[in-house]
């Protein structure tokens, strides 16, 4: 009888794991920390100057030319008119959202995820940071981002949107626009989200946070409305950059 061979994981997801796995003595906590510093600092510093940005959430394993793909790369090119960095940074739906943002001579960065398999930079980066660490990768998607755009996906896109939705239901970050594309991919989703806003365990004001669409138009107009016009954004000269920080 042949068994199945797990693929070993990498030194970083060991080290993930070996931290995960209880207390550890204290110097090895500090290091710890102080590489998720490290990692944050980092991403502070590469991407302090890209925004105003909408970040594109999506399946790493939807291929060029599929209709998802394509809607993805129209959405991108269609926020780059808008005058928005698109940040996402993986392959598939998030490759062609940057490549829209590309081809339409927008600004295109990424935020990638260290993993032994599927993730990895595209092709359409103006610049890019790959991350150690799954909530370091969060929390740098949101800060920089007026309004998130979930395209069909698998489990990785159902947690950054409800880690999105979480945080501005519980007004940790400003009520920014939430679209998801793809009105019958989504209807599972909205029929549960239904069902617990009819239990009681969801707000209909939570739910209207959401807009549910399969027209490029319509994500782009809802975001027009509710980014740029709600919080008056613009597009600033770049500042000076400082020889003290290495920019």
């Amino acid at each position: 009888m042949s068994t199945v061979q797990s693929a070993q994981p990498s030194t970083a997801a060991q080290q993930e794991r070996k931290f995960l796995a209880g207390p550890k003595n204290r110097p090895r906590e500090l290091f710890f920390l102080w590489t998720v510093l490290k990692e944050f600092l980092r991403g502070f510093r590469l991407l302090h100057f890209v925004g105003p940005c909408v970040t594109v959430f999506g399946s790493a394993r939807v291929g060029a030319g599929t209709p998802f793909y394509e809607l993805a790369r129209q959405l991108g090119a269609g926020l780059a008119h808008a005058g928005f960095t698109v940040m996402t940074g993986g392959p598939g739906v998030m490759e062609a959202a940057n490549r829209g943002a590309r081809e339409a001579g927008g600004r295109s960065v990424g935020c990638n995820i260290l993993l032994p398999e599927e993730q990895a930079p595209n092709a359409y980066l103006d610049k890019w940071f790959t991350c150690r660490y799954f909530f370091v990768r969060k929390v740098l998607l949101v800060k920089y981002s007026y309004a998130f755009v979930i395209m069909p996906g698998g489990i990785g896109t159902l947690d950054e949107f409800f880690e999105a939705l979480t945080l501005i239901q519980t007004r940790k970050i400003l009520d920014f626009p939430v679209v998801l594309v793809g009105r019958d991919y989504w209807q599972p989703l909205m029929a549960l989200l239904l069902q617990l806003e009819s239990q009681g365990m969801v707000s209909p004001t939570d739910l209207q946070l959401l807009t549910y669409t399969d027209s490029v138009e319509e994500a782009l107009a809802h975001i027009e409305q509710h980014a740029v016009q709600k919080f008056a954004l613009h597009r600033v000269p770049q500042p000076t950059r400082s020889r003290w920080f290495g920019e």
